[in-house]
């Protein structure tokens, strides 16, 4: 089998994995600890996850039940229905009851016995809920895009560190083989010294959707959903289809909740292109970036976008919205890795070429392993709080181009901010949460 029928059969996998379709079990059982042995819940990491939808039940329970050394064993939703659903899905992955259920993610990270929290809601709730889990003792996995805006990004990094917690952006592209492969080529020199590296995100789509205002659905806390997001009516375009975790929701087309394609993909190529550059934890220079905002009051992401970056040594980085793929183009060559994982190559012989024990190498292994390595050993994932920064801040710094219709704009990476621009700055900051949510009273 190949590398990407391998990829695409792990897919398959995933998904064909079934939702059990009723209610919260009733009393929790206590299993004896004799019954596990080595794997007794005294001797595992103990997982809570927060956000229960698609991403959730597709990949983020599933990869982390299957994990050794973990248990899961709490879920939180503010979406009822969601919440039952995912009692029952642990609990039958997991073959043991006692799954505990929270409609509050704050409940959950008061509860001692959870160790990390895996967080999957819709991207504006990313950031504070994370301030929150490591505020409260909790190592972190966050969903990508980690961050809405630069300013909180920084304050995320700053707090991991402060509280010293692991962090790991929970993005699966640097444990899929052919983009590993690529990356570790490139940044061992095998194509000379780079000049260029080019990336693309897949196109949005715009499905008819119904703008209807409506009650909120029964099982729904619609406010807590909403959070710091500001006060306006449901409409179930903005939220997400009720009794449905297989459908792509609308608040990924909302700029009260997402920042749409340009950072939900771009936090997965723009990765690999950084990491094969060496330069995930750095900025460019200089940014100029065009695109075309959807013409709908309720989905109005971006459509289109083409953005161009300089580094300060040089080298030029080229992202848009087409065709998902990372290309590195060198002074001996290019190599290109497409979506899911075809990789091709200037020359034949790259194609077949290995790292050597003598070279830099990355560990090749699920990002779920290489946060739960990190718990334990408190060490740095291989996608820390940083990289999730300087990634995510490479997405929002085109989007703020566009929003200043296509300034060409000077950025200081290591201050992260924009030289002589305050327009651009205050793009750069989280506007104010609705009350009573803040910042300092998570």
């Amino acid at each position: 089998m190949n590398t990407q029928d391998q990829f695409i059969s792990r897919r398959s996998f995933l998904r064909r994995v079934s939702v059990v379709a009723a209610g919260i079990a009733g009393t929790p059982h206590i299993i004896p600890s004799s019954v596990f042995g080595a794997n007794a819940p005294g001797n595992r990491i103990t997982v809570g996850f927060i956000g229960c939808g698609r991403q959730a039940f597709d990949y983020n329970i599933p990869d982390f039940i299957k994990t050794d050394g973990v248990q899961a064993v709490a879920v939180c939703d503010v979406d009822f229905w969601r919440m039952a659903q995912a009692v029952n899905l642990v609990e039958k992955l997991s073959k043991r009851k006692g799954c505990k259920a929270h409609r509050d993610f704050r409940e959950l990270l008061a509860d001692k016995g959870i160790d990390v929290v895996m967080i999957s809601t819709q991207d504006h709730w990313h950031v504070p809920m994370a301030v929150a889990a490591v505020r409260a003792g909790k190592d972190v996995a966050l969903e990508k895009p980690v961050t809405r805006y630069i300013d909180e990004g920084r304050l995320l990094a700053n707090e991991v560190a402060k509280h010293k917690r692991v962090f790991r952006v929970d993005s699966e592209f640097r444990s899929l083989e052919p983009f590993h492969r690529v990356a570790g080529l490139v940044r061992n020199g095998r194509i000379g010294k780079l000049h260029a590296i080019r990336t693309g995100s897949p196109e949005e789509q715009f499905p008819n959707e119904p703008a209807v205002i409506a009650e909120p659905p029964a099982e729904l806390d619609y406010d807590l959903w909403l959070g710091p997001a500001p006060k306006v009516g449901y409409m179930q375009k903005r939220v997400h289809t009720p009794h449905n975790v297989k459908s792509r929701p609308g608040w990924m087309r909302n700029l009260d909740y997402s920042d749409g394609m340009i950072c939900n993909w771009g936090a997965h190529l723009n990765d690999i292109g950084l990491w094969g550059a060496g330069l995930e934890r750095t900025g460019p220079v200089e940014i100029k970036a065009t695109g075309k905002f959807h013409d709908d009051k309720d989905w109005n992401v971006l459509e289109r976008f083409d953005a161009r970056y300089r580094f300060a040594n040089g080298m030029e980085f080229f992202y848009q919205m087409g065709t998902p793929h990372v290309r590195f183009e060198g002074d001996r060559g290019w190599i290109q890795v497409d979506w899911p994982g075809r990789i091709q190559a200037s020359a034949p012989a790259l194609l077949k070429d290995k790292i050597s024990p003598g070279e830099i190498q990355f560990p090749l292994k699920g990002e779920k392993q290489d946060f739960i390595d990190a718990v334990r050993s408190r060490g740095r994932t291989l996608e820390d709080e940083e990289v999730g920064q300087r990634v995510t801040s490479l997405c929002h710094l085109a989007h703020i181009s566009i929003q200043l219709g296509g300034a060409t704009l000077a950025w200081d990476p290591a201050k992260e901010i924009f030289l002589n621009n305050n327009e651009a700055n205050k793009l750069t900051k989280r506007p104010p949460m609705r009350a009573p949510w803040s910042f300092d009273t998570l």
